[in-house]
């Protein structure tokens, strides 16, 4: 039986209907308001906060920079694969390809494999103001395209959607449906204080655990991956601990910390405006403590201002383990003016390329401290650039320079004779003039790399263990002290430097007036901060460099000081070995044929310094003496490399070769020298 619905009833519900239409309205207008602001809170990126966007642009650098690693690594596996090409060619005695061309494939790889160390080396600053605005502007202009193509599209979509729901497939109509009414609901919800309130968790979200521990789908497990080696608090605490942040002072993270695929980590931050960059570096000690770590494991340098800071870290000490020459491996010709010679590592791992070029070099460091294999690694380094002559002079009566002579590389090696070094500092004196005029010729100031060859190559007058010589009492001290400092201080610009090396760093063997012209220091393990402040100049101990506080010390570690590769910071030199290993003999060996081809083995070019030595001397010093063994003596022997023992001295006329012998030995026709007085 029907029940009758009473008239009073009927007209209550018509009268209700406007009232839930206006309702309706209201809430469809209000959720129209929620989208409008959420979709221009999304298009303004407000979503994403600064910190997000230094994040990104960061990464965007990063990846920049790897990708221009990566493309210098394949050009060097070119320039590899070419010199490989040639040289198995000039084995198989092919004729289309001669010493000369391998010799510059050398130099090619030698180049590329330089310049690939350099862009490694570089260090990633933090993104710029307008690279972050570029990052932000460029989020805000995909959106609008990603807005603007959403709306184009839905119109087909719709349009196929009801063409099938008409054809009896609504399917794919009621899925469109779900879905569009689900977005409505995220884009729609009301504002919590002001802002978006967070989408809504999906219930099995809530549900399920995260899951740190994986496993791989052959059973093996795995760690997740570590979380960042250092926490913004951390650092706060670090610098509070050292001074360096007071209690009413605030840092700025820039780039946030993030370990790289190596395990180290990079934070880039602003100080307060009290303070700089330079102050930290002088705390590093103290910083490196409070972060709980070496300073060998922390590296700190200017991000471009004075206030903001790169801080690099590490959880493993960098210099524990030792490290061979990379020229042990490929030993091949290299630009030592241009790109330096390859004689250790910094604390980021990264090749340290010495140029040979206006510095002269000061290397010293108590016994043991591995002062000779850092010395070791710059003058082979040095042989395998034939532009540059090797005056090598011994301070002790035993073998250690031996296979620079042995090769034919040292263009003069004599082991402590003070008197002889008296009379290759005047000669060194009276080349620097000649030298000096031929650029007056040429219109140059100073040497510069086209010229290099005109002037007769490059001067390196290498004397080890200094004291022999200038230490209080010593023979003829004052005269080669007055030399030295002559040619220290005006000479490099001639081409003409030293590498001096010394086990006692004091004032009297190393006096401020020579040691204000060693732009270039290292210095080993010393005793005190004294000694270490007498190689790296007054001071350093204070400003943190101190050769005196090391530890451990490790051989070969020292404070290296270099304003042409922009390092003032601890670096390790290479290990080569002679006496178990027999690496020098063999490099030498290498460096020989490089110069042989050049024609720029001792004997193969009229030599001006090693002519006057015979004239004021008697004797010959070139490759050694005769014997190759840094004993002087009358026969002046040719420029075919000894192997060790075996070598017999030549039966040559005792004076030097005559300009034509030069000329005919010599493959690259450098211009000879006048006879110096």
């Amino acid at each position: 039986m029907a029940t009758e619905i009473e008239p009073e009833h009927v007209e209550q519900q018509q009268e209700e209907v406007p009232a839930r239409r206006q309702r309706m309205k209201d809430a469809f207008k209000e959720q129209r308001g929620h989208v409008g602001a959420r979709v221009k809170e999304w298009l303004a990126t407000g979503d994403i906060d600064d910190v997000d966007i230094i994040q990104i642009a960061t990464l965007r650098k990063q990846a920049k920079h790897d990708e221009k690693v990566r493309q210098q690594q394949r050009t060097a596996a070119e320039h590899h694969a070419r010199f490989a090409v040639a040289k198995a060619r000039i084995e198989a005695e092919d004729g289309n390809v001669n010493s000369r061309h391998l010799a510059r494939l050398a130099g090619e790889v030698a180049s590329a494999e330089s310049k690939l160390a350099a862009i490694q080396a570089e260090p990633v600053l933090p993104p710029t103001d307008r690279e972050i605005n570029n990052v932000r502007h460029g989020k805000k202009a995909g959106r609008a395209a990603t807005l603007a193509g959403g709306t184009l599209a839905a119109f087909p979509a719709i349009g196929a959607a009801a063409e099938q729901a008409a054809t009896g497939q609504p399917l794919l109509l009621a899925a469109l449906g779900t879905a569009a009414g689900y977005g409505w609901y995220l884009v729609s919800r009301p504002f919590v204080d002001g802002q978006p309130a967070p989408a809504p968790l999906i219930p099995e979200q809530l549900a399920t655990p995260v899951n740190m521990l994986k496993k791989e789908p052959g059973g093996r497990d795995f760690n997740a991956p570590p979380p960042p080696a250092l926490t913004a608090e951390e650092l706060d605490q670090a610098l509070r601990n050292i001074g360096e942040v007071r209690p009413n002072e605030q840092i700025q993270i820039l780039a946030v910390p993030q370990r790289d695929r190596e395990g180290n980590t990079t934070v880039v931050f602003d100080l307060p405006p009290r303070t700089k960059v330079a102050n930290l570096v002088r705390k590093i000690e103290e910083f490196a403590g409070a972060l709980g770590r070496d300073s060998s494991m922390i590296d700190v340098t200017k991000a471009g201002t004075e206030l903001r800071t790169s801080l690099w870290m590490t959880d493993r000490d960098p210099f524990e383990d030792v490290r061979p020459s990379p020229l042990i491996k490929s030993p091949s010709q290299l630009d030592a003016f241009q790109e330096g010679v390859p004689i250790g590592w910094a604390k980021r791992g990264n090749t340290i390329r010495l140029p040979i070029r206006s510095s002269n070099i000061a290397i010293g460091g108590g016994t043991r401290s591995g002062k000779g294999v850092g010395a070791s690694n710059v003058v082979v380094g040095a042989s395998f650039d034939p532009r540059i002559n090797l005056r090598i002079v011994a301070g002790k009566e035993n073998a250690e320079w031996n296979a620079y002579a042995k090769a034919g590389v040292a263009a003069t090696y004599f082991k402590p004779d003070p008197d002889r070094l008296v009379a290759l500092l005047e000669a060194e004196l009276a080349d620097m003039k000649r030298r000096e005029a031929a650029l007056n010729d040429l219109g140059k100031s100073k040497l510069v790399a086209p010229v290099i060859e005109q002037l007769g190559g490059i001067e390196l007058i290498v004397i080890d263990e200094l004291a022999t010589y200038t230490r209080s009492g010593k023979r003829r001290r004052e005269e080669i002290m007055e030399q030295m400092v002559n040619l220290a201080s005006v000479a490099v610009g001639a081409g003409i430097m030293f590498v001096i090396i010394t086990q006692y760093p004091n004032a009297d063997v190393f006096p401020t007036e020579l040691a204000i012209n060693f732009t270039t220091k290292w210095a080993m393990r010393v005793d005190s901060a004294r000694q270490s402040n007498a190689i790296l100049g007054e001071g350093s101990s204070g400003q943190g460099r101190d050769a005196s506080k090391f530890d451990p010390p490790r051989p070969g570690l020292g404070w290296l000081v270099n304003p042409f590769v922009g390092i003032t910071d601890k670096a390790r030199s290479f290990d080569i070995d002679e006496d178990e290993r027999g690496e020098i003999s063999t490099l030498q060996e290498k460096a020989a044929k490089i110069r042989e081809k050049a024609g720029r083995l001792a004997g193969q070019w009229e030599d001006p310094i090693e002519k006057h030595l015979l004239n004021a001397t008697g004797l010959s010093s070139m490759a050694g003496g005769p014997e190759r063994n840094g004993v002087p003596g009358r026969a002046v022997h040719q420029a075919t490399p000894s192997r060790g023992s075996r070598s017999k001295p030549s039966a040559a006329p005792s004076r030097p070769c005559d300009t034509s012998t030069a000329t005919r030995h010599s493959s690259t026709r450098w211009p000879t020298s006048s006879a110096v007085p």
